[in-house]
């Protein structure tokens, strides 16, 4: 059966760029762009840790905009509307959380790999992984 409603969680990374692309090529139904901002409780510097501030978050949400102004664009240039939502959290139990509250049937992300010890977390990445486990909807995962 053919999906209704299409999330797309979207960092900005080339894979999420070709998440978005597949899910605007294949499915002619609404589809949410979500870019995730984690909450900056406290942050690395060179002398330590650094305490979380306004204009620290000011700048993360101001990048969330960006990200999904670029979503918008590259949806536009397919001739296609897609809605944009900046949430803060957890990347993958936002992503869940947004699908179990607002209607979604299919989830098309990309998957991001590393030097994990896991065989599936370095195919996947570790919100993907979590995502394709839990997600009460079919998940593609675009690599």
């Amino acid at each position: 059966m053919l999906p209704t409603h299409v999330l797309v969680p979207f960092d900005g990374s080339p894979l999420a760029d070709d998440a978005l692309e597949e899910a605007l090529e294949l499915f002619d139904c609404r589809v949410t762009v979500l870019n995730v901002v984690t909450p900056v409780d406290a942050g690395m510097s060179e002398s330590g840790i650094l305490e979380a501030d306004e204009h620290r978050r000011e700048q993360a949400m101001e990048r969330a905009d960006a990200i999904v102004e670029d979503a918008r664009r590259r949806a536009d240039d397919a001739d296609r509307t897609i809605e944009t939502i900046v949430e803060g959290g957890d990347p993958a139990e936002t992503i869940l959380e947004y699908v179990d509250d607002n209607d979604v049937d299919r989830v098309v992300m990309g998957g991001h790999g590393g030097d994990r010890n896991a065989i599936v977390r370095r195919l996947l990445g570790t919100v993907a992984t979590k995502v394709v486990g839990e997600a009460p909807v079919t998940v593609t995962v675009v690599r």
